[in-house]
């Protein structure tokens, strides 16, 4: 059996396979961030499709650090039902999950970082405990720590927006220490075990962001601490390249694969690759070379919840997601993630060089045109001269070809308009 269905353990949580759903923001939460019936199923729908375990996306442990519209929170005690609905959900498909802590209230703005007290930090070093703990009353499997791609934890790592002159700023060490902090804080509200994760950037890929070197020794750092596993990833959210589009072949895939070769040199916790991860092929031979030890994925899951058991059943065709990225437009627009793909733009293959636009009669609607044009069209001899006629409504070509009724109104203007522009454009017809 390959290792990617044989089952692993992470601090006494128990996983069916080597598969995780990378958090996801799911806009799926109330106003206030309590979970829905629409989140419960959607959870529930991924544990069912064979994801051995899921990653919620980032939660907010205090009001003041939701980062975006219908983002779930864990921040006070009356959010914890409708959470644990929705570990139930998971656990009744046989998945375990994890929720993502996160704080975005200062998310890549310098002088908010720069006007933060220590006691300002240490008062949100707690409320990282009591949501861990909120999680844990949920019947979450664990949690995992925010410390990835800009946001408050990971701008405290960053050298360009974290110029602090105090212990949470300067060398590596210091800008490390919130999150030292957080871990120590999770494990006094939680136990030693309890699994904690964290996601962290193994660069920045910004000018004076953080480096691979420095980000290594983060991960040593929290390995010496005790944290659990590591997921890697990169980039800040605002770097538009954070998700690639168009992930068309394997040679593009698990970008960040060569950071983690230098991890797992010196990381003896598990560690879990996110990152343009499509086919099946690849994710066996990230785990075979032990470049990782767990495969995470976000958008394919989007676009098949169930890529993990088609899988499992042999059909090993790479996932259908085409990293058009649209579904998370369909967040920004309040319906909720989901998978709408972009419809790829048609290849051009005529060149019109001359047209004329005929206005067509009932029962077609008012505002459509016929194009008549000549012009070079791709064939596969090559390009040949040709007379094109096209339906336009509203100014939009429409696809298909028109058609009029055999000896209309209609069909005598074509044939005038026809006529007309061979006049105005004398080619040669008899060319091949």
């Amino acid at each position: 059996m390959t290792r990617l269905f044989e089952r692993s353990e992470i601090n006494g949580m128990v996983l069916a396979n080597r598969f995780v759903r990378s958090a996801t923001w799911e806009g799926l939460a109330t106003d206030d961030g309590a979970s829905t019936s629409k989140l419960v199923d959607l959870m529930a729908t991924l544990a069912a499709g064979g994801v051995g375990l899921i990653i919620t996306g980032h939660t907010y442990v205090r009001p003041d650090g939701q980062h975006s519209p219908w983002q779930l929170g864990i921040y006070k005690d009356e959010l914890i039902p409708g959470l644990k609905a929705m570990t139930q959900g998971v656990h009744e498909n046989g998945a375990k999950i994890v929720l993502q802590l996160g704080y975005g209230g200062a998310y890549l703005s310098k002088s908010r970082v720069e006007k933060m007290t220590i006691q300002d930090i240490q008062e949100l070093v707690t409320a990282y405990g009591a949501a861990a703990h909120r999680a844990k009353t949920a019947g979450f499997d664990g949690v995992q720590i925010f410390a990835a791609h800009g946001f408050f934890l990971s701008q405290l790592l960053c050298p360009r927006y974290n110029n602090r002159t105090d212990a949470y700023g300067g060398a590596i060490e210091n800008r490390a220490r919130a999150i030292l902090e957080v871990l120590a804080s999770i494990r006094n509200h939680t136990g030693d075990d309890y699994p904690v994760l964290v996601k962290l950037n193994c660069q920045d890929f910004v000018e004076n962001g953080l480096t691979l070197e420095e980000s290594l020794q983060v991960g040593m750092l929290l390995q010496e601490e005790g944290i659990d596993a590591i997921e890697l990833s990169g980039g800040l959210l605002n770097n538009p390249n954070i998700m690639q589009s168009k992930i068309e072949t394997e040679a593009v895939e698990a970008y960040f694969q060569n950071e983690a070769r230098v991890f797992k040199e010196k990381i003896e916790v598990p560690l879990i690759l996110v990152g343009g991860i499509r086919s099946y092929g690849v994710a066996q031979r990230l785990i075979d070379e032990e470049v990782a030890d767990y495969i995470s994925m976000s958008r394919p899951f989007i676009t098949e919840p169930d890529l993990v058991n088609r899988w499992n059943t042999g059909d090993l065709l790479e996932a259908e997601c085409i990293s058009c990225n649209n579904c998370f437009e369909q967040i920004k627009q309040g319906k909720g993630v989901s998978c709408v793909p972009l419809v790829p733009e048609p290849v051009e293959s005529f060149f019109p060089q001359i047209s004329k636009m005929v206005p067509a009669s009932p029962p077609h609607p008012a505002g459509t045109d016929y194009q008549i044009s000549i012009g070079l069209e791709q064939w596969d001899s090559g390009y040949n001269p040709v007379v094109k006629i096209q339906m336009v409504y509203n100014g939009k070509t429409v696809d298909r070809g028109p058609s009029f009724p055999l000896g209309s109104e209609d069909h005598q203007k074509v044939n005038k308009a026809i006529i007309e522009i061979l006049a105005e454009y004398p080619a040669d017809t008899n060319k091949k």
